[in-house]
């Protein structure tokens, strides 16, 4: 479905040029140097998750732009900040983390992938690929500690 070369020229469009080899930086130093996740890094902290996508992993991150958090209904990022919705903030961004590093050549269509929030995503590869229902439109954005696939939208877990 994808092929290596197109994707290094995604990665690099989206991405810029770092300051560093990918191979170097970790999973929030590479969203930081991309300048598209502030709302998914500050959402992070608030939930005390920063720590953990900087651990040792691998990660696979499906990585909401700022773009996909504004979209959400007017509100909602103000509200999941506050402490006290740190539960429900850090199980929905755990939703968009599969424990391993999964690239898009892993993937197979209708499959589904267990989280580490507990539930599972369902990737489709009928139409592009999407997770739940998410359009993935930058994938294997590779970091030290795992991979970040940036997603159009916030997913949300059914429980």
């Amino acid at each position: 479905m994808f092929r290596t070369t197109v994707l290094a020229l995604t990665t690099a469009t989206a991405f810029g040029t770092a300051a560093y080899a990918a191979s170097d930086a970790d999973i929030v130093e590479t969203a930081t140097a991309a300048g598209d996740f502030e709302t998914l890094l500050a959402a992070a902290a608030a939930a005390d998750l920063v720590d953990t996508l900087k651990g040792d992993g691998p990660f696979t991150v499906f990585a909401p732009t700022d773009a996909a958090f504004a979209a959400l209904p007017e509100g909602t990022v103000e509200e999941l900040l506050k402490p006290e919705n740190k539960d429900q903030l850090a199980a929905i961004l755990t939703y968009h983390v599969i424990p391993g590093k999964v690239m898009s050549t892993d993937l197979q269509d209708d499959m589904e992938a267990a989280t580490v929030q507990g539930d599972t995503v369902m990737i489709d590869l009928d139409s592009g690929v999407m997770v739940d229902d998410a359009n993935v439109v930058s994938a294997d954005i590779e970091a030290s500690n795992g991979v970040i696939h940036v997603i159009d939208k916030v997913i949300m877990p059914e429980s």
